[in-house]
């Protein structure tokens, strides 16, 4: 069993994991800002990588286990 159903997180999620989604969202709700609330397929390179750069600051915003 998941860790996070034992904590009792009701969608499943590690709180990394949801820490990673809500990063993946907020750039997704930008890119869909900046490009008039669409994205076509030449923008899916360009879209990934600023998804990557959100994601990868999620482990240094996180703050240490006590």
């Amino acid at each position: 069993m998941d860790d996070a159903y034992v904590v009792g997180d009701p969608d499943g999620l590690t709180p990394l994991q949801a820490e990673i989604r809500d990063a993946v969202a907020r750039e997704l709700h930008a890119q869909f800002a900046l490009r008039a609330d669409r994205l076509d397929l030449a923008d899916l390179p360009e879209v990934a990588y600023q998804i990557t750069l959100r994601v990868d600051g999620v482990p240094s915003s996180r703050r240490p286990a006590r």
